[in-house]
């Protein structure tokens, strides 16, 4: 019975990504292997192994050795499962240089189990439900709106005189298709004030 209704939730996930292709985006590179090859102790619906469905947000960012602190953080805020829901989802994704730019002994504080529910608030503000790729992000910076993040913040969208794209203050790097959504890979933790 118990493998019968994780095949029935696994066909039912498997159609809901098919049927929420779309957009111009950048395919997962193959460096971003599924949860199951990583020493990721996972539980819930962050634990299924599925091998055959595009990688999530959360694979993506296991596999990428530049978001080893950003996985980290996730772990300790114990989120992991916000991240493999069907979305679509956007995470903009800080790289581990972004949170080099704390200050000295930010991430070691946060990261201690007492500091839990800040740490999911501050990973929490993001993400936000919808995909916002480079044509949509463009699109909300030329309308002059601001992207709903999660933790019920808004984010402003700039594009710059060098047409680079800044969201929270954070400037735009790059962008990984998902099965669930998109990463978009940040160079700063993201500030609703900018």
């Amino acid at each position: 019975m118990k493998k019968t209704l994780l095949f029935i939730a696994a066909m039912a996930t498997s159609m809901a990504f098919t049927s929420c292709g779309g957009g111009e985006t950048a395919t997962a590179p193959e460096a971003a292997a599924p949860a199951a090859t990583t020493e990721m102790e996972t539980h819930g619906q962050a634990g299924v192994v599925d091998a055959d469905s595009r990688p999530n947000i959360l694979n993506i960012a296991i596999g990428s050795p530049d978001h080893t602190t950003l996985v980290a953080a996730v772990q300790a805020a114990g989120i992991e499962d916000v991240l493999v829901n069907s979305g679509p989802l956007t995470v903009f994704a800080p790289n581990n240089a972004a949170f080099a730019k704390l200050p000295a002994g930010t991430v070691e504080e946060l990261v201690k189990p007492e500091n839990k529910a800040k740490l999911a608030g501050i990973l929490t503000m993001h993400a936000a439900p919808g995909t916002f790729d480079e044509r949509q992000l463009r699109k909300e910076a030329r309308k002059g709106r601001k992207v709903y993040m999660a933790d019920g913040s808004y984010l402003s969208v700039v594009v710059d005189e060098n047409d680079d794209i800044f969201v929270g203050g954070a400037k735009v790097l790059g962008y990984v298709d998902a099965g669930n959504g998109i990463v978009v890979v940040v160079d700063a933790l993201v500030d609703p004030s900018k």
